[in-house]
């Protein structure tokens, strides 16, 4: 396994960053999704430079010309609902690839321990494809760990990118155990040390389905 952390040096990554933790701009719903689209898109190029290329001829106006595509079938998937979002920017760039879905959440009990459950899965076959996972939060990293199990019934890809924007180093800590000697490449914007009783990320950015999407129930 190797991890990926892609905001140094500091670039433009880290304004978009900020306004996703920033308390007052987080009251518009609108700016909170486009920044998680954007921040994908940012994840789909530098994910980009790491897959293989193969020529093609390209026929223009005033003669040809040689560009390059992409050798390895992507699917991308994202953990319903906060993951939508940076699944619409990283599909922004590989705009060919085909899409999968995981529903993973938290089911809490009375004295506030939790469980993950997967409720739904819709992906296509996975054998031998480059799978991109997209969860914007990596907390204690068990959702992440479930959703990539279950989307295995599918299918064995050959390689797969997870993609979380915040993270919180005991979760990057738990998916590089439990995931050293698999082929996988953890991306990460930033890592925030604590977690806190809940186990949420500090000072990370909240419940990102909520401020995408509303609260629920």
């Amino acid at each position: 396994m190797e991890i990926r952390q892609i905001n140094q040096p500091v670039s433009i990554l880290s304004t978009f960053v900020a306004e996703m933790r920033d308390v007052e701009i987080q009251n518009d719903p609108l700016r909170f999704r486009r920044n998680l689209e954007r921040i994908g898109e940012i994840f789909a190029y530098e994910i980009s430079k790491t897959l293989t290329y193969k020529p093609k001829e390209i026929t223009t106006p005033l003669g040809t010309a040689t560009e390059w595509l992409p050798r390895e079938k992507l699917v991308i998937t994202s953990i319903l609902r906060a993951g939508v979002p940076l699944h619409n920017g990283l599909l922004n760039y590989f705009d060919r690839a085909e899409n999968g879905f995981v529903s993973a959440f938290r089911k809490y009990t009375e004295d506030g321990d939790f469980d993950i459950h997967i409720e739904y899965i819709s992906a296509p076959d996975l054998n031998g494809k480059t799978v991109i996972m997209a969860d914007p939060m990596l907390a204690t990293g068990s959702s992440l760990e479930l959703a990539y199990k279950a989307i295995l019934a599918n299918g064995q890809p050959e390689h797969v990118h997870l993609v979380s924007i915040v993270a919180s180093q005991a979760g990057v800590d738990y998916i590089s155990e439990i995931f050293e000697d698999e082929p996988i490449t953890l991306w990460l914007a930033v890592v925030d040390d604590e977690l806190n009783a809940k186990s949420y990320i500090v000072p990370g950015i909240g419940d990102a389905g909520d401020l995408a999407y509303g609260p629920k129930l």
